[in-house]
């Protein structure tokens, strides 16, 4: 049995690690989460250090941390492209696969981990899987209007779904939306269920970010382990 404090060691080395590639000058995304949070306080003692960057955050929780610890946040408008996107994982499969969005902020993560020429991933061993969808649920973003016809929708496709919060006061987004917990069991086809998925009314995003990936750096017992994705999968839909 791994324990929190394990669990959270390894956390900071793949952090720690992770922000090691970023040069001065760049314009970096700043996951949310705990394993992220890691990396942004690793990458704030550069800062200290004389490092000069830019950080485009994906939450507003990620925005006051990176503040209130001397990194200088901008954003998307100013800077469409960014160099790097630094983030956790929930899980991650054997392409470099993930399931992301517990943390509450996937719709914001996949659009900077989309206009980043490298997103690399930091997570502790534990959220290595053969399947997506083996140890969690996929999260779903949805607009407030029409939820519960959307997870019916969700519903059909096998998952058990539960609105994110109580019923009566559900979780909200940063960008005002509702998350639906889609508990799907092993994903054989995660590529296929994310196209399923968009295609229902009132779905704005999913937690599955297929083919996304460059590199995942992973805090093991031993020390740190960076996996590279061998090349940019059909499922990429970053541009440029």
């Amino acid at each position: 049995m791994v324990s929190e404090d394990m669990r959270n060691e390894r956390r900071q080395r793949a952090g720690e690690w992770a922000v090691k590639s970023v040069k001065d000058g760049m314009v970096v995304g700043l996951g949310t989460g705990r394993t992220a949070d890691h990396a942004t306080r690793a990458l704030a003692r550069r800062v200290e250090g004389g490092l000069r960057i830019l950080g485009v955050p994906t939450s507003h929780r990620t925005a006051l941390l990176a503040s209130s610890l001397g990194i200088t946040v901008t954003n998307l408008d100013d800077n469409p492209r960014l160099d790097i996107a630094i983030d956790g994982a929930d899980e991650v499969d054997s392409q470099l696969n993930l399931v992301k969005g517990l943390g509450g902020a996937l719709l914001r993560e996949k659009i900077v981990a989309a206009v980043s020429d490298r997103f690399t991933v930091v997570v502790d061993d534990t959220k290595l899987v053969s399947e997506l969808g083996s140890t969690t649920a996929v999260p779903v973003e949805v607009l407030p209007f029409g939820w519960a016809v959307s997870a019916d929708s969700v519903r059909e496709l096998g998952a058990h779904v539960s609105l994110r919060g109580a019923s009566d006061a559900p979780y909200v987004t940063d960008n005002t939306h509702y998350l639906l917990d889609c508990q799907f069991g092993p994903i054989t086809d995660p590529q296929q269920l994310e196209r399923d998925l968009l295609a229902i009314p009132g779905v704005l995003e999913t937690g599955l970010f297929i083919g996304m990936t460059d590199s995942v750096i992973v805090g093991t017992p031993e020390g740190v382990e960076e996996q590279q994705a061998l090349s940019r999968s059909e499922g990429d839909t970053r541009p440029g």
